[in-house]
């Protein structure tokens, strides 16, 4: 059944509003208008992409470096930890790490000019309780 208050496909009609809105649509409602062709998007996609690729490639290189860098602090810590000691170190005070052929890994207040063991690192107690390597 058709029903009668229907408009022809070409007349806009909003039957929401009740009214005549070809003038609001952002295109052209009218038949004899030109037709739209869609614009080729190849070349931009492609282009950002490729930018958008480099970046977080340049993010992921970022994170790769912090991780690395966070990795070798905790090994730092994980040594220092495990090494002997028989004092309460200081915080804010440098400390310096020896190996000892027969005893292994010991902490010293000794600068390596005084002590002649292999030395491993000098390193701070910082205020978070984690020790930061001064030395390269």
């Amino acid at each position: 059944m058709l029903n009668k208050n229907k408009k022809p496909d070409s007349v806009v009609y909003n039957e929401d509003s009740e009214q005549f809105d070809a003038f609001l649509k952002p295109y052209s409602t009218s038949v004899s208008a030109p037709v739209i062709e869609p614009t080729d998007l190849t070349g931009w996609k492609q282009k950002g992409a490729h930018s958008v690729n480099a970046r977080f490639q340049a993010r992921i290189d970022e994170l790769k470096t912090a991780y690395q860098k966070m990795m070798k602090e905790l090994e730092d810590n994980q040594k220092v930890y495990q090494a002997s000691f028989k004092f309460e170190p200081v915080i804010g005070k440098t400390y310096h790490l020896y190996h000892h052929p027969e005893r292994g890994l010991f902490l010293s207040i000794l600068s390596p000019e005084e002590c002649q063991f292999d030395f491993e690192g000098s390193y701070r107690l910082d205020a978070d309780q984690t020790w930061s390597r001064i030395d390269s």
